[in-house]
């Protein structure tokens, strides 16, 4: 704020010297007035005035006119390649992800393909191994069905000869009397035909 009032005390310091001095040159005969009021040189003043005008307005439309309008074109160019730029980038970029979510739905499909496919031959193998576990085991059940009848029958055998066997001794060691195989036999026969009998 004080650097304006100085420099405006300035200003109005350099005017009033410049209206002294005028006064002062008036006051020793020269002439008073200003230079462009006097008609004597309005001629030279106009002459000066078109020339100037002329030199303006050629440097402006021939130098400076042509440069800001191709500043402007340029400008112009640039926005419109850009903006196609972006236009066409958009575009790609569409493309793009609609490639994408096709390749992911066709990526999709293929997995769940698979994966039921997979789950066929799975459930296709799994009942193929349980059809042939159902027939081995079922082999080696009837094998070992044979094998007990076979057991069954040797012990049951066994049985019957070692009953003939007690039933010779016991009755030679309670009588004395010696009987026959045959008649041990039968006589052990009657007797779990008897208890067979009983128990059913």
């Amino acid at each position: 704020m004080i650097n304006v009032k100085q420099k405006l005390g300035q200003i109005v310091g350099m005017a009033f010297c410049a209206v002294s001095g005028s006064a002062y040159a008036a006051s020793e005969g020269e002439a008073a007035g200003l230079p462009q009021l006097d008609i004597s040189t309005w001629p030279n003043q106009l002459l000066w005035l078109v020339v100037t005008f002329a030199v303006g307005y050629l440097l402006v439309a021939r130098v400076i006119a042509p440069r800001i309008g191709s500043v402007l074109d340029q400008r112009e160019r640039t926005i419109y390649q850009d903006i196609q730029s972006a236009k066409e980038a958009e575009s790609e970029a569409a493309a793009m992800q609609a490639d994408y979510e096709a390749s992911l739905e066709e990526a999709r499909n293929k997995a769940a393909e698979a994966a039921n496919k997979a789950m066929t031959e799975a459930k296709k193998a799994a009942e193929e191994a349980e059809a042939e576990l159902s027939a081995k085991l079922a082999k080696k059940t009837k094998s070992a069905e044979a094998k007990l009848a076979k057991m069954r029958d040797e012990a049951l055998a066994s049985i019957n000869d070692v009953a003939t066997e007690v039933t010779q001794d016991t009755v030679k060691a309670v009588t004395g009397l010696k009987i026959s195989k045959a008649d041990a036999t039968k006589s052990v026969n009657k007797l779990a035909k008897i208890v067979a009998g009983q128990e059913a």
